[in-house]
């Protein structure tokens, strides 16, 4: 992993962990990005803020209107009240909507509450786990479960979780939050779903996919 790794820092640079907003707002955010594009997650949540004030006047808010808010991001039917719901809960639990003494929590602790709420599966809880607080986890979306299936490292018919609970302990602490952030990079530019760049990767050599098409397109040169 430290060669894949070493690799990819030099396709996109460095990437050293800063945080990406408190736990509420990271929590909120990671929800809207379920199964829809990081424009279409980005836009909604910038229009929800915008609406709203607070997370208080959002979850006291008529779910349509959060609805509306928030229809950019898809599954806004299902998302909305999922919201409001997490937020009320969060409150009933801590007094106030802010998850932000999860920073004194151990990681399974706060792993647990989080993945307590519907709607908030491993991913989820580990994005906010990492992006808000630095704990050292390692969430897998579906370009980190694409890339890694293609260099090999999982079974082809591995879900995200059973890849979450391989990589993790072969990815050293201190380095999960970069190789997350550097998978996703490469899974969007690179490493893409459809007509993913093989011959400009830097990845090549590791990747047993990116050898068999290589030499699938010599073939059909030839």
């Amino acid at each position: 992993m430290k060669s894949i790794l070493a690799r990819l820092q030099r396709m996109y640079g460095r990437k050293p962990w800063k945080c990406w907003g408190k736990g509420v707002d990271v929590l909120v955010d990671t929800i809207l990005s379920q199964n829809t594009s990081a424009a279409n997650s980005d836009a909604g949540y910038k229009q929800l803020r915008r609406r709203f004030k607070s997370w208080n006047q959002v979850a006291a808010a008529p779910v349509e209107e959060v609805e509306r808010h928030i229809r950019v991001s898809g599954l806004s039917r299902i998302k909305a009240p999922r919201i409001q719901a997490i937020l009320r809960q969060i409150k009933a639990d801590a007094g106030r909507i802010d998850l932000q003494h999860l920073a004194e929590w151990e990681p399974q602790r706060a792993y647990e509450y989080l993945t307590n709420f519907v709607g908030i599966g491993p991913k989820t809880a580990y994005c906010i786990m990492m992006f808000s607080f630095g704990m050292k986890v390692f969430p897998v979306d579906t370009h980190i479960h694409r890339i890694a299936m293609r260099l090999g490292l999982v079974d082809a018919k591995s879900t995200a979780e059973e890849t979450c609970e391989t990589l993790t302990p072969l990815i050293a602490p201190e380095d999960r939050y970069e190789m997350h952030v550097l998978m996703i990079e490469h899974g969007r530019k690179t490493c893409r779903a459809r007509n993913p760049q093989c011959d400009r990767c830097g990845l090549l050599q590791l990747c047993p996919f990116g050898k068999r098409r290589a030499t699938q397109r010599s073939a059909r040169r030839a």
